[in-house]
């Protein structure tokens, strides 16, 4: 049995689909599957409590000791996807790192391109990710640090974006931004890494090839998403990069965390 964790959204469960509801022949390995909020899957990374779980990349450096990277499962930013900051208000840069902000977690990816982007920020109150948008609107924060689906219905809610990690990134480093991925421990035998991480790019390339079915299911952790942009989600983070990392996208990972990523091989 391969204990998986993952968060419980469109573009986690899209990935999953084929995996968690048998679409594939899994040679005879079997898999339980968690889904939580992935600030807990960060936390659970440093416990080596599953044998594979989607993690922040910001939190690997922390992690490399009891895992790998997979090949596959990776969810980039191209140029201007990524985290952003909203308010109920504009607020100019220069007096962002005066306000509080709520953020999705410590170990997140997003609380690293705010540390960097913002040093002097200091106020930063941790919510689930889910919850950020509705603390700024409830005046417990000043600004919210938005990921996953949030990055496309902040607007709705009336918040203004006062800052685009996914621009601010692509026009330092002309990179994809690395968010998150999926590690597998380093205690299993590499027989098995190797064919977890192959299964894992299976049940990846049958979502993108029954793309109709896979969607239909992710929709059940969309959150209320209507389809047209449940499906533009999972598009933004679910694609040919989730397939395969390619050069730039380890590139990528080494500038953002300095450190040379370790792959199943």
């Amino acid at each position: 049995m391969i204990t998986v964790a993952h968060s419980s959204d469109a573009d986690d469960a899209f990935m999953f689909y084929a995996l968690a509801r048998g679409k594939i022949d899994t040679e005879g390995v079997q898999f339980e599957h968690t889904l939580q909020d992935i600030q807990k899957c960060n936390e659970d990374a440093l416990k080596r409590k599953f044998d594979v779980t989607a993690i922040s990349f910001a939190a690997y450096p922390q992690a490399v000791e009891n895992y790998l990277l997979m090949t596959s499962g990776a969810s980039m930013g191209e140029k201007n996807y990524g985290p952003l900051l909203a308010a109920k208000r504009p607020i100019p840069l220069e007096e962002v790192a005066n306000q509080s902000i709520a953020i999705p977690g410590r170990q997140t990816t997003a609380a690293l391109l705010l540390k960097r982007a913002f040093p002097e920020a200091k106020n930063l109150k941790v919510y689930p990710f889910n919850q950020i948008m509705e603390a700024v609107l409830q005046n417990e924060a000043e600004i919210g640090l938005i990921i996953h689906e949030g990055q496309l219905t902040y607007a709705k809610t009336g918040l203004v974006e006062i800052f685009n990690f996914g621009r601010w990134w692509w026009e330092r480093e002309k990179l994809p931004l690395p968010l998150g991925g999926n590690v597998i421990a380093k205690d299993l035998e590499p027989v098995l890494q190797k064919k977890v991480n192959r299964l894992l790019k299976q049940s990846i390339q049958y979502a993108l090839d029954h793309r109709e079915e896979a969607l239909d299911y992710a929709l059940r952790f969309a959150r209320g998403l209507d389809p047209e942009v449940a499906d533009r989600f999972v598009g933004m983070y679910v694609n040919e990069r989730t397939l395969d990392y390619g050069p730039d996208g380890k590139m990528a990972i080494e500038k953002l965390l300095g450190i040379k990523p370790e792959f199943v091989t």
